[in-house]
Parts: structure tokens; C-alpha cells; sequence
């Protein structure tokens, strides 16, 4: 179990669309800045319950606050190399963080029917509102 960490994304790794987005995240990151299966961490370390992670993904700080959906992923765009960090840097801007806000948690919720999702992928849509 992976202790309380910084600079790294949080994923569903039973999600195979999770698991690509992550894949395909981490190649563009930079040095110091990881992704972690959420199985592998110990989510109390973040304040974390596993039905937080099984319907978004999240990117730890620097001083290891977690931040959900369109805001986690804008981060680690953010910590990405360029053109992908500037894209990061759009995605908090308004209007554009409000559009990322409101397609993300569509996403999270028909993830089950993107490239590279399994039956694992589908998660309850009661949840919180920001999968």
C-alpha cells in the first residue's frame, strides 16, 4: 500500500478507459509527478473512501490536497509537458472550467461505453454529482 503521496493522479484501475486515460496521462507528465491505481493507495492518508475513487479520478498537490474530476485532470494536464500542460491551464479558466465541469461527470458516467472500457468500467449513477 502506497502511503500519502504528492504530484500524482488517482485512478480506477478496474476501469480499462481509466486505465488508458491514466496510461496515455503519464507519458505527458513531468519528472516527480506519478499516476496511482487507487487500489495500491491508502486513501484515508487523502481523505479518500473508495466510492470517491470508483467514480472519478484525482490529482494529489503539493501539499496533498485531492481534487476531483475536470479540476484533478486540468492539474495533471497542468503538470504535463507542453502543449498539454497549457491545455491544463485553459481547463481552470472560465468558461472553459465550466464546460470541463459539466462534460466531465457525463463521461464518468458513460465511461463504461468509451474505447477501452470493460463491464468493470460502469459505476453507480446515483453517486455524487462530479463523477
Amino acid at each position: 500500500m502506497v502511503p500519502a503521496t504528492r504530484n500524482a493522479l488517482i485512478y480506477d484501475a478496474d476501469c480499462g478507459f481509466c486505465t488508458t486515460s491514466a496510461s496515455w496521462i503519464s507519458a505527458r507528465l513531468a519528472s516527480g509527478s506519478t499516476i496511482l491505481p487507487s487500489h495500491d493507495l491508502d486513501l484515508d492518508a487523502h481523505g479518500l473512501t473508495l466510492d470517491d475513487v470508483m467514480t472519478a479520478a484525482y490529482w494529489i498537490d503539493d501539499s496533498g490536497t485531492a481534487h476531483r474530476g475536470s479540476v484533478g485532470i486540468a492539474l495533471a494536464l497542468r503538470n504535463s509537458s507542453a502543449p498539454w500542460s497549457w491545455a491544463g491551464a485553459v481547463m481552470a479558466v472560465p468558461p472553459v472550467s465550466w464546460l470541463a465541469a459539466a462534460v466531465y461527470p457525463i463521461v464518468a458516467k458513460n465511461r463504461h461505453r468509451l474505447p477501452g472500457a470493460t463491464a468493470a468500467c460502469a459505476i453507480d449513477t446515483d453517486g455524487p454529482d462530479e463523477a
